[in-house]
């Protein structure tokens, strides 16, 4: 139970959702740990003022108060973070279309095979065995700036980082050896990684030394996207919702799957020509998903 003049607790989607409904957290109970208000509690709150949980406040009368949040803790190192990359690094961002129509039924495939064996893949596995055996064509992507030393550190490793949404913000946890990794292996250390971020369990090994990264917002990932560098690396692949568009092939128009990469790049150490080249080879193997497979 929070004492009288204590911030209240909850995670930024309940505040959010909070916001929507019109609801002022100070009155709520918060029946999760240390008081934690979850959405189970703006449930009970709306009940007992006799309005559906499901449905949203009217639009139509006044809302009243405000809430100052405190950037503190990991919130504040997050943010210190994303700063730093931001003020010293020259971002430069590039966008690629990508015709996923045959990845994503080889996948299909993949699970109606193995999915009760080995568990069910997402894309995640193959776009990152893309990125990695593209490296091997690129290696300045998997690279380190130590801007102050004036060193550029080339890693055979791909230390992999993926970016997770957690309650406490963006945190980077890290797939060691991803060039080691079979599909099944990636999607399991992936799965327990982020875990690991969002249970708060994930230990410094496990959220430092990645040498690039995958950001994906999964359904949410829109369009296109400007992701931020995850310092002091030197590029950052974003992953794009995946869209059905009508397409020509030949004469005919057909139904095809598209997604976007919207990937940054350091420009100090990175030239926008080898950029483009590495997002085409990335394209160039998830368009033709066999290539993923070949030694």
């Amino acid at each position: 139970m929070r004492a009288p003049g204590d911030k209240p607790i909850a995670s930024p989607a309940v505040r959010r959702r909070a916001w929507e409904l019109g609801i002022e957290l100070q009155f709520v109970h918060g029946s999760g740990p240390a008081g934690r208000i979850v959405h189970e509690d703006l449930d009970v709150y709306l009940a007992a003022r006799g309005q559906p949980a499901a449905g949203a406040a009217p639009r139509q009368r006044e809302r009243h108060g405000e809430e100052a949040i405190p950037v503190i803790g990991l919130r504040r190192k997050i943010a210190q973070k994303m700063q730093e990359a931001k003020r010293r690094i020259p971002h430069f961002s590039y966008v690629e279309e990508i015709d996923v129509t045959e990845l994503e039924a080889l996948r299909g495939q993949i699970n109606a095979r193995y999915a009760a064996s080995r568990g069910k893949l997402t894309l995640l596995p193959l776009i990152a065995r893309a990125v990695v055996l593209a490296l091997e064509e690129f290696p300045q992507m998997n690279a380190r700036f130590d801007d102050d030393a004036g060193v550029v550190t080339r890693h055979r490793p791909v230390h992999l980082g993926i970016a997770t949404q957690t309650d406490n913000g963006l945190m980077v946890p890290v797939l060691r050896h991803a060039e080691a990794q079979d599909l099944w292996g990636f999607a399991r250390e992936v799965t327990r990684l982020a875990e690991a971020a969002r249970s708060g369990k994930a230990g410094r090994e496990e959220l430092t030394g990645s040498t690039i990264t995958i950001t994906s917002l999964g359904a949410l990932g829109g369009l296109v996207t400007t992701p931020v560098i995850n310092h002091p690396e030197v590029a950052i692949i974003g992953v794009n919702r995946i869209v059905e568009r009508p397409m020509f092939q030949g004469t005919a128009v057909v139904p095809r799957q598209l997604m976007n990469l919207s990937s940054s790049f350091d420009h100090r150490v990175v030239d926008g020509m080898d950029a483009a080249r590495f997002i085409q080879a990335v394209r160039a193997l998830l368009e033709q998903p066999a290539m993923l497979f070949v030694e």
